[in-house]
């Protein structure tokens, strides 16, 4: 029941990220060109949240390198296309920074997504799928409105079911 629960929220989430082009305006945003636009960014912190911004960190991986990444079309599907430097990251044992959105009910967390800004709405995603990462942790973390520091083996999705770019498997909390 539990697993059920998990996939009906992570189709949930993942459907919102998608939500942010749908597949008719592609073809009014490039009908000419061929071309498809990049995903929304790292996503937009509101001036007036009370939640402070992700503090500078030289130790973590940069969320502008994450969400340099462009989009294509096939069959129908928005696809990613990564540019050398994120492929480089694959199977690799990455630091990210992030604020959490979790995907089940608890104080502790062990499957939730790290979002380079926070949420504003529990319904609402804070940027593109460019934007998120899925973090799956060896022991449960502590929810918390600041941002976590997570380390595990990076991956690279390039056609994940649920339309995710990045996950990090056997995390665990870095102080």
């Amino acid at each position: 029941m539990k697993n059920t629960m998990t996939t009906r929220r992570m189709a949930l989430i993942t459907s919102l990220c998608a939500a942010w082009l749908p597949l008719g305006a592609l073809a009014q945003a490039a009908p000419s060109t061929g071309s498809v636009p990049a995903g929304t960014g790292a996503g937009v912190h509101s001036p007036n949240s009370p939640i402070a911004p992700l503090p500078e960190r030289t130790d973590v991986l940069a969320w502008s390198v994450l969400t340099d990444v462009k989009t294509r079309v096939e069959k129908n599907r928005i696809l990613p296309v990564f540019p050398a430097a994120v492929m480089a990251l694959n199977q690799k044992s990455q630091r990210v920074q992030g604020f959490m959105m979790p995907l089940d009910p608890g104080e502790k967390q062990k499957h939730f997504l790290l979002s380079s800004v926070p949420l504003t709405c529990s319904f609402c995603t804070p940027g593109g799928p460019e934007s998120m990462v899925e973090v799956k942790t060896k022991t449960p973390i502590k929810y918390s409105l600041e941002p976590v520091v997570v380390e595990g083996q990076f991956a690279v999705l390039n056609d994940d079911p649920y339309g995710l770019y990045y996950r990090i498997n056997d995390a665990t909390p870095v102080k």
